[in-house]
């Protein structure tokens, strides 16, 4: 493999697991915000049109991002992360919001979870590898 810095390949397992705890750090922030918040639908996925499916949504980014943090079940996590950020731009594209700042946010984050579902948890996981 011809690479510019072979040496930095022995540490290849590194971005994954900052890619995991980026995007777990995120899922957790956005459900803290949404149970911190009084009426509950404010900062809640696009989904939630009542304050109880903002506080299910919330939940189950929390979980999602739980795993993702302390990298158990990574995959799992990163398709469910998929899923909810999948929806999102959904939901922002129709309104006709493409490529604005937040829909931009939501596709980054949107490709860290591809990638964590195609290279694994990285370093400091409890997952095995397959």
């Amino acid at each position: 493999m011809l690479s510019l810095f072979p040496s930095l390949l022995s540490y290849q397992q590194l971005s994954p697991f900052i890619i995991r705890v980026t995007l777990g750090a995120v899922l957790l922030f956005w459900a803290y915000r949404t149970f911190r918040n009084k009426n509950g639908n404010l900062f809640a996925a696009p989904v939630a049109s009542s304050p109880v499916n903002a506080r299910i949504a919330a939940v189950i980014e929390a979980i999602a991002g739980t795993l993702l943090v302390i990298g158990l079940w990574t995959q799992a996590a990163a398709l469910v992360a998929f899923i909810d950020l999948l929806v999102r731009l959904v939901e922002r594209v129709s309104k006709r919001a493409f490529l604005t700042d937040g829909v931009n946010y939501y596709l980054i984050l949107l490709v860290m979870a591809i990638s964590l579902l195609v290279t694994g948890a990285g370093w400091l996981a409890f997952d095995l590898p397959l």
